[in-house]
């Protein structure tokens, strides 16, 4: 038997929630509980609160998903000015 497919949506963080999940508003106006998925946690990509991303929910469950991947915000850069290393 086949997987399921899953279904893939936008939308905007509205909290940060303990154990690292999140409230995820979906432009469809459904709020829905999701965490992150492996490999953002794997490479220690933040989420916070405004951050606009996309969720897959299975279909069996509408309430629950899982955010794979956050979109970039303008003016925000890859991280902040790192200390000069000195050579000797």
């Amino acid at each position: 038997m086949a997987k399921e497919e899953l279904l893939t949506f936008e939308g905007e963080i509205e909290e940060v929630l303990p154990d690292g999940r999140f409230r995820v508003l979906l432009d469809n106006d459904h709020r829905l509980i999701a965490y992150t998925a492996g490999k953002m946690r794997r490479y220690r990509i933040r989420t916070v609160a405004g951050d606009r991303v996309h969720v897959e929910m299975t279909p069996y469950d509408l309430s629950k998903g899982r955010i794979t991947f956050r979109e970039r915000t303008p003016g925000q850069g890859p991280g902040g000015p790192r200390g000069r290393q000195f050579r000797r």
